[in-house]
C-alpha cells in the first residue's frame, strides 16, 4: 500500500507543482497583459491630448481664416469705393476741362470780334491800323481725354487669397 500512497502522494505533488507552475505562468501572463494595458492606456491618453491640441489649433486657424475673409471683403469693398470716387473725380475734371475749353473758345471768339470791331472803326475813321490786318490766331488744341476705367476691368490684387 505504501507504493500506492507514494504514487498517490507523488501524483498530488505533481499536480501541486503543475498548479503552481501554471499559476506562475498565468500570473506572469497576467502581469504582462496588465503592463500592456497600462502602456496602451498611457498611449491612448497621449493620443487624446494630441487630438485635443490639434482640434484647438484647427479651431484657432478657422477663426483666423474667417477674420481674413472678412478683412479681404472689406478691402475689396474699400477698393471698389475708392475706384468709384476716383472715377467721379476724373469725370468732374473732364467736365471742368471741357467747360474751360468752351470758355476759352468763347473768349477767343470775343477777342476776334473785338479786334474786327476795332479794325472796322479804324477804317471808318481813316485811322492808321496799329497792325497789318492779318493777325495770327493761336492753333486750337484738342483737350486730352482721360480714359474711363470700367469698374470690372480694374485688377484687385488677391495676394492673400486663401481659397
Amino acid at each position: 500500500m505504501r507504493r500506492v500512497v507514494n504514487y498517490h502522494s507523488s501524483w498530488a505533488r505533481q499536480q501541486q507543482v503543475e498548479f503552481f507552475d501554471a499559476s506562475a505562468t498565468e500570473r506572469r501572463g497576467l502581469a504582462a497583459t496588465k503592463k500592456e494595458l497600462k502602456e496602451t492606456q498611457v498611449a491612448l491618453e497621449a493620443s487624446h491630448k494630441v487630438i485635443a491640441g490639434l482640434t484647438e489649433i484647427g479651431l484657432s486657424m478657422s477663426k483666423k481664416i474667417e477674420k481674413m475673409k472678412v478683412k479681404k471683403q472689406l478691402v475689396k469693398a474699400n477698393h471698389v469705393e475708392c475706384h468709384q470716387k476716383f472715377q467721379a473725380r476724373i469725370h468732374e475734371a473732364e467736365e471742368s476741362m471741357q467747360a474751360q475749353h468752351l470758355l476759352i473758345e468763347a473768349l477767343v471768339d470775343e477777342k476776334d470780334s473785338l479786334l474786327q470791331t476795332i479794325h472796322d472803326l479804324q477804317e471808318a475813321n481813316n485811322a492808321p491800323a496799329p497792325f497789318d490786318g492779318d493777325w495770327e490766331e493761336e492753333p486750337e488744341e484738342e483737350p486730352e481725354e482721360i480714359e474711363d476705367i470700367p469698374l470690372g476691368e480694374g485688377e484687385i490684387d488677391d495676394e492673400y487669397d486663401i481659397f
